[in-house]
């Protein structure tokens, strides 16, 4: 069984409301095991950063810190990633 320290890490980035965003993590929900999901309020003033960069595109998803996906779930392209970064662990 694995610790949730060699889990890969799913950034989202996010604001309220974000109808999208909440469709990405219903496709995603069945992964939730596999991942750590870490929600990024863009809107936040600390986070002007990647408001100024994604404001039009959220979601936006990074895994381990690297640009993965925008607007919609890619299933596939996140399977893909997902089980590379479950390998390199």
């Amino acid at each position: 069984c694995s610790t949730s320290a060699n889990k890969p890490v799913l950034t989202l980035f996010t604001k309220s409301p974000c109808p999208l965003c909440d469709e990405a993590k219903e496709v995603l929900q069945p992964y939730k095991r596999r991942f750590i999901l870490q929600e990024v309020d863009i809107t936040l003033p600390e986070n002007s950063v990647w408001n100024d960069k994604y404001k039009y595109d959220i979601p936006v998803f990074h895994l381990n810190g690297k640009f993965l996906m925008k607007h919609r779930v890619d299933i596939e392209k996140f399977e893909d990633q997902l089980k590379k970064s479950e390998l390199q662990n």
